[in-house]
């Protein structure tokens, strides 16, 4: 047996079995890439797209001239750092998670070939690990100016506490969805060094959005959550699901064509706003709950509507 069919072997369910991580990646660094699940990106494009949004969203609200539109774009040095803090800061929140879940990952046949319940990398390594990237991060946040970075430090406790939720409320994805969508309020403030009324509709309009996107993840462990005694919006809300996604999704439109109005966006935000709320009805009319990989499928797609949104963003520049 090569050593790429015996990584794929060993590794968890739920890794990309012939991803990079499994077929490039050094020994020792192996399983610290799966930890920090540098094999399934879609994670930091979820955490990455809502800070890319309020860049792009201030940038207009603080820069246009309508003398110098043809020549508006978005900081890209300063997308950049928030895309190398997104990937590190993913990476952490992964590594804070599975230390939490070790044990109920360990009875989970999609989880126990993690790295921590499997035993390839120790709890202490894992810390030392999760050390490691928090100092890049840091690196990354004190670029910023003192606000943001007076945020970024203020993030740090929904970070902490989300993995706890699943044991306390059958809500845990409110929390996923302020951690996550909290670079909509880091990345306008970067831009304008403070916040305004766009920022923080964007920011609850994304809190929807995870809401809808993990509810929809979540029913792939229902069965599994419900064996080990964990909670979430899909054990919640069940057979009424799609009803309570259209109600996420009308919410997350909703705030997001607010957000632009207040930012001055032209009718080309409202056009790529149609083709967004059009991407949310397909997820809708797509989902079944009882299928796992329709609802793995409808999560990923979640990427492409964050496109979507930021596309959507400059078109209200330019149009």
């Amino acid at each position: 047996m090569t050593k790429i069919e015996n990584r794929i072997k060993v590794a968890p369910k739920d890794t990309i079995r012939q991803g990079w991580v499994n077929r490039l990646s050094p020994d020792f660094a192996w399983p610290y890439l799966q930890l920090m699940r540098a094999d399934r990106p879609i994670g930091v494009w979820l955490l990455l797209w809502p800070c890319l949004w309020s860049i792009a969203l201030a940038s207009h609200w603080q820069y246009w001239q309508p003398e110098n539109w043809r020549f508006y774009l978005p900081n890209l040095g300063l997308m950049g750092l928030f895309a190398l803090g997104a990937y590190v800061m993913r990476g952490a929140g992964c590594v804070v998670n599975d230390l939490a879940d070790r044990k109920f990952d360990a009875m989970v046949e999609r989880t126990k070939g993690r790295p921590l319940p499997s035993g390839r990398v120790s709890v202490l390594q894992a810390f030392l690990f999760l050390g490691a990237l928090c100092l890049i991060g840091l690196a990354v946040l004190l670029q910023m100016n003192d606000f943001t970075i007076w945020l970024g430090v203020g993030s740090l406790a929904l970070v902490a506490i989300y993995p706890f939720m699943k044991r306390i409320t059958y809500w845990p994805q409110i929390t996923l969805g302020l951690t996550f969508n909290f670079g909509a309020l880091m990345g306008w403030s970067a831009v304008t060094g403070g916040l305004e009324a766009p920022a923080l509709l964007l920011y609850v309009g994304g809190i929807f959005w995870t809401l809808s996107y993990d509810t929809i993840y979540a029913h792939q462990d229902k069965e599994d959550d419900i064996l080990i005694g964990v909670k979430s919006t899909a054990l919640k809300l069940g057979a009424t699901t799609p009803k309570w996604l259209a109600g996420f999704f009308i919410l997350m439109i909703g705030c997001f064509a607010t957000a632009g109005f207040m930012a001055g966006t032209g009718a080309g935000f409202y056009i790529g706003l149609a083709l967004v709320a059009g991407h949310a009805l397909w997820q809708l009319k797509t989902l079944d709950i009882d299928n796992g990989e329709i609802c793995l499928r409808l999560f990923k797609s979640n990427q492409r509507l964050g496109l979507l949104l930021f596309l959507s963003i400059l078109a209200g520049h330019y149009i």
